[in-house]
């Protein structure tokens, strides 16, 4: 049977489609935030078969596979790829509903051709029709990128990384701009057993010992200014529960110290590091002119049996629900009265705080640039048709949806990117819809403009591109 993915897929009325066909559909993609990883964009990597681009670190196919009752085996196990592709195949007819339904049927027909539905009878047949396509060049990382018309992807990088790939590739000056994003997590994790272990690490990447607070916060600055030189143009906090507890430099160092002795440090000590250190990273990024994006909400590792097996970032995370507006407006707060806040956006994993979110951008928007705090994209449990048009229906209530900088993938797979023309089929047929039922006027100029500005020009912009 074929897929349903037409020309006209999403696109309910006449004003969508004309949006989507003759304006979004051949913007070029800036992906700001993945976890691509940049070796593979530097050697140019093939992938033997498809369930290793496809299935292969994705946890959102894996929880959904779990859900269906897959043994383990089938899924991070040690089963064949073929197996795991099957268990998949098995999976994909239950998932009526869910995005990754849309997802699997539009990347199979937009990188191969495969106009079928996938459940375990075409499975054989698929798995060999993308299997040889795989094998020619058009499906190497830079021309799976350069089919999607990608001009920037944004990887998430610790600040000890060498980032020797990202400095071949800024040297080798590929076709697309790929640029490391500043990702610090562990370092503000000073609660954490993992920390003196990352601790040694930013020594060895800094190139001296940090024994103070001052040692730490001169090598984050240091890193900055080299991740600047190789094109940085964005930070990135995944932050589980936001916070804002006021302290001074001794206080944070007092803390640092507790930590390098191996003494205990309570719940507020533990805040009070983080916060000034957060705020000293901010004020970095802002005298660079960078995005700093926090990531907000999002209860990680819940299932500590397979955390313990399979590590972190294997699909059992979850929405966290901790209070969100009172720190996140101090913390904003505190940087703008520096005149130390940076381009900001703002994500939140809990659908709830979205109007929190969105108001509290709202706070801080200036002259800078239009749009300078975001209200960032539906993310994560999000992603999908109702959650990006709340998050956009909310912006457009809220604030002004025309500068908005619209959608990245948040992902680790190359075929992901066309995630990037479901968010634009879904913005077309939001004010395609808007258009149809009188709420805004067929003015096509004006339409044509918000919907490439929110697809490219507005990131253009706003990451300095």
């Amino acid at each position: 049977m074929k897929t349903f993915i037409s020309d006209d897929f999403l696109l309910e009325g006449e004003t969508a489609k004309e949006l989507y066909h003759n304006y979004a559909k051949q913007m070029p993609i800036i992906d700001y935030h993945n976890h691509l990883v940049p070796e593979d964009i530097l050697e140019d990597k093939h992938y033997h078969d498809i369930a290793e681009i496809w299935l292969a670190g994705d946890h959102y196919k894996w929880r959904a596979m779990r859900a269906n009752g897959i043994d383990e085996a089938y899924i991070t196990g040690d089963k064949s790829n073929y197996e795991k592709f099957q268990a998949w195949a098995a999976t994909v007819p239950k998932l009526l509903g869910n995005p990754l339904y849309h997802w699997t049927h539009l990347e199979l027909k937009r990188y191969f051709g495969i106009d079928q539905l996938l459940d375990e009878t075409t499975a054989p047949d698929i798995w060999n029709e993308a299997n040889e396509k795989l094998q020619q060049p058009e499906f190497s990382t830079r021309s799976l990128l350069k089919r999607d018309n990608v001009v920037f992807v944004g990887t998430t990088d610790d600040p000890a990384d060498d980032l020797a790939s990202h400095k071949k590739l800024h040297d080798e000056n590929v076709d697309v701009t790929v640029s490391p994003s500043f990702r610090p997590d562990k370092g503000l994790q000073i609660e954490k057993e993992e920390f003196e272990d990352w601790l040694a690490s930013m020594e060895a990447a800094a190139g001296f010992s940090i024994q103070t607070l001052d040692d730490l916060l001169q090598a984050f600055s240091d890193r900055v200014d080299y991740f600047d030189s190789l094109g940085c143009r964005s930070a990135d906090h995944g932050i589980t529960a936001m916070f804002f507890e006021p302290a001074v430099k001794t206080d944070a160092e007092a803390v640092f110290q507790k930590k390098r002795e191996g003494r205990a440090i309570d719940a507020k000590e533990i805040e009070q590091y983080k916060t000034y250190t957060l705020l000293s990273l901010a004020e970095m990024y802002a005298a660079k002119g960078w995005v700093m994006q926090l990531h907000i909400g999002a209860q990680r590792n819940n299932n500590s049996k397979m955390f313990e097996k399979l590590g972190g970032d294997s699909g059992f995370d979850s929405i966290g629900d901790d209070l969100l507006a009172r720190p996140l407006s101090l913390f904003l707060d505190a940087l703008e009265a520096k005149d130390a806040l940076p381009k900001t956006v703002l994500y939140s994993l809990d659908a709830r705080d979205n109007y929190i979110l969105a108001t509290a951008a709202g706070n801080y928007q200036n002259d800078e640039i239009p749009g300078k705090v975001q209200f960032g994209t539906a993310w994560w449990f999000n992603d999908h048709i109702d959650g990006m048009e709340h998050q956009m229906k909310i912006l457009a209530n809220t604030g002004l949806i025309s500068h908005f900088i619209g959608m990245l993938t948040d992902s680790r797979s190359f075929l992901s990117f066309s995630r990037h023309e479901y968010f634009r089929r879904i913005l077309c047929n939001l004010i395609g819809s808007w258009v149809d039922r009188g709420r805004a006027p067929k003015d096509m100029e004006l339409l044509k403009t918000y919907v490439q500005d929110i697809c490219y020009y507005n990131a253009k912009r706003y990451f300095n591109l």
